[in-house]
């Protein structure tokens, strides 16, 4: 078995990578050479907040937080000229039909740049064949309840670790821990359109970032008849998109949070994505090599 010459995290800066980070601050896990954030450029305030001070916290102890981007998804989705990355849109056909849009955006905005990033720094950025034996470690924050996610790298040259399945810990351990360190207000990670949101979670964009409300409601009009480029080219959807399950507009939706419903719920991480079905996690193949 090959030995890594690289040690990474990837950091989705939501409760489990930062609470990975801050062990590896604290030395209470081996260091990483660098914690990759993927910016798909629409992330809420708090979170890029929290991730300013993540970096703070990082260099204390010589970790570089490196940020990675291919491009911002808001924009990109607006934007005639760029090739639309589905998201998973709620989706409304002529005739009522109730469907959702594929969602490519967990791979084209968080996993690709972060292989780029991970591929440069071993040296052989792509399309550069990395030769055998050259491998990196990936530290990726699955906890115990989230332990079905848990699957191996889809390339040769990364092989994903679970050092929150090592340790025992679950979602609250990771909560209990940042609290400690005074990292309580850890924020979910996942973009301010982000369709998988709750009603609870809508409410709280809504109170706590009416600049991120106000952007959500007028993304979600804006691709209410496909992506900017299907329009420009003369193939409007058949149908209507939405970011809500109700499909009527954002700003419309009577919200009705669930006594259920838990205030704090897993965010979308690269990997970590609690709307991906086991399934849709790619697993290494002998052989096989995805970018």
């Amino acid at each position: 078995m090959s030995v890594p010459t690289r040690r990474y995290l990837s950091l989705g800066a939501g409760v489990q990578s930062s609470a990975l980070l801050l062990l590896a601050v604290r030395g209470e896990i081996p260091t990483f050479d660098a914690a990759i954030f993927a910016d798909t450029g629409w992330e809420p305030a708090p979170v890029y907040a929290h991730l300013r001070r993540l970096e703070r916290l990082a260099a204390t102890a010589g970790i570089p937080v490196v940020r990675v981007s291919a491009g911002n998804i808001r924009h990109d989705a607006l934007d005639p000229a760029h090739r639309f990355a589905s998201m998973p849109l709620f989706t409304l056909g002529p005739g009522g039909e109730r469907g959702m849009a594929r969602r490519q955006c967990t791979s084209e905005y968080k996993i690709k740049p972060i292989k780029a990033e991970v591929r440069r720094r071993l040296g052989y950025p792509h399309p550069a064949r990395i030769p055998a034996g050259v491998v990196a470690e990936m530290a990726i924050g699955i906890s115990l309840d989230e332990i079905g996610r848990a699957r191996n790298a889809d390339v040769a040259y990364m092989r994903n670790t679970f050092p929150l399945l090592e340790l025992g810990w679950r979602r609250e351990d990771c909560l209990a821990y940042l609290t400690e360190h005074d990292l309580e207000d850890t924020p979910r990670s996942a973009c301010v359109g982000c369709p998988y949101r709750t009603d609870t979670e809508w409410v709280r964009l809504r109170r706590d970032d009416p600049a991120g409300w106000a952007d959500a409601v007028a993304f979600d009009a804006a691709i209410r008849h496909g992506s900017a480029r299907a329009n420009a080219a003369g193939r409007p959807l058949r149908g209507q998109f939405f970011l809500h399950r109700q499909r009527i507009p954002l700003d419309q939706v009577i919200l009705r949070p669930r006594a259920e419903e838990p205030e704090d719920t897993p965010g979308c991480g690269p990997w970590t994505c609690p709307h991906t079905a086991e399934s849709d996690v790619a697993v290494a193949t002998p052989g096989r090599e995805v970018a």
